[in-house]
């Protein structure tokens, strides 16, 4: 869902773009092109065209980055259409100057969003029928989380935590030096505090399967989620049957090197989550491109 946290961070994000790609002295190429031509206050109308098969997300940047120059965007397509080649995403109209000046922070921005979206929807669709979801991590690039997260929702995919700072995820490093025993009675301690803070859920990260017996011994609902790092399909199916043996509302999450070529055998398994650093740290634009119309 698009909220106003999304909008002040896409607007940041915007402001940024212009002023790094615009600088103190604006677009010299047009300015001189347009004076040259004498078209100074000429309109401009384009288009913003898809040039490969993907998933759209972000489509609200376009009127946003409009507004920043000038221009008018009317968007043609909803968040999480499907897009083919020469889809019509949204068209800018407004002065030629404004127009060119916004294009490339705009194609920048909705291609990094779209990318997200698309490459979450085909791993979302490789573990269709199965009871695994999708979630993405902190992965993100830098001064994106959120707007990246929103991607993900568009493409099916289902958010993690926002960051460190609505959730408990207690991880290997929060653990060192401390043995199965211990990492339970640290759960134990843990989570009455946690709950008092309003931590969205409590999330241990366990390597082995001694660990994990360990918090599977604990009270229902002292810990909601455990994170199985880098279990191989032995282990997870192992992890999955022993949970729904003895602690069958634990939710189980399987993480490490998740790739859209394993994560079916993954989610057949039967873990309830699969977190994929990959759909947001290394994601590859989605090819737009910006057209004028006649």
């Amino acid at each position: 869902m698009w909220t106003d946290a999304c909008e002040r961070e896409a607007q940041r994000v915007v402001h940024a773009s212009l002023s790094e790609d615009l600088g103190e002295r604006g677009d010299l190429t047009s300015a001189l092109v347009m004076k040259c031509r004498g078209r100074d206050a000429g309109t401009m109308h384009a288009a913003v065209v898809s040039r490969e098969a993907g998933v759209l997300a972000g489509a609200r940047t376009g009127g946003l980055v409009a507004s920043a120059v000038g221009a008018t965007w009317e968007p043609v397509l909803e968040d999480g259409a499907a897009l083919s080649i020469g889809s019509v995403v949204g068209r800018l109209h407004g002065p030629a100057a404004g127009v060119l000046a916004g294009e490339r922070t705009l194609l920048n921005l909705l291609g990094v969003l779209c990318g997200t979206a698309t490459v979450t929807r085909r791993f979302v669709e490789s573990v269709a029928g199965t009871r695994a979801c999708v979630c993405d991590t902190r992965k993100t690039l830098p001064g994106l989380r959120r707007l990246q997260k929103f991607a993900v929702a568009c493409g099916g995919g289902t958010p993690h935590r926002m960051g460190l700072h609505d959730a408990v995820l207690v991880k290997d490093n929060h653990l060192a030096g401390l043995d199965p025993t211990e990492i339970a009675g640290l759960a134990s301690r843990l989570a009455p505090d946690a709950r008092a803070a309003g931590a969205a859920f409590i999330e241990f990260e366990v390597d082995g399967l001694d660990q994990f017996d360990a918090l599977l011994a604990l009270p229902a609902g002292t810990i909601d989620m455990v994170l199985l790092d880098n279990f191989d399909l032995p282990m997870l199916r192992e992890a999955a049957q022993r949970r729904d043996a003895r602690a069958p509302g634990l939710l189980l999450e399987a993480s490490g090197g998740v790739k859209l070529e394993t994560i079916a055998a993954i989610a057949a398994t039967g873990v309830d989550r699969i977190s994929v650093g990959a759909l947001t740290h290394s994601v590859r634009s989605l090819d737009l491109g910006l057209d004028a119309l006649a």
